[in-house]
């Protein structure tokens, strides 16, 4: 996998992740610990995506 298509598919579950938390922060009766773990999870990408598109540049 190259690495553009790697940072594609990053953005692109970063974007699926985006939306679950939206939508669980909707959702009555909402699981405070799921939302915690979706953003996480969502963080983990947005940092790897930073890590290797600074790379690229340098």
């Amino acid at each position: 996998m190259s690495l553009s298509s790697h940072l594609q598919e990053l953005k692109r579950k970063h974007q699926i992740l985006s939306t679950e938390v939206e939508e669980a922060q909707r959702a009555p009766g909402i699981d405070d610990l799921r939302v915690a773990e979706l953003k996480k999870q969502k963080l983990r990408i947005k940092e790897e995506i930073v890590r290797l598109e600074t790379q690229t540049v340098h």
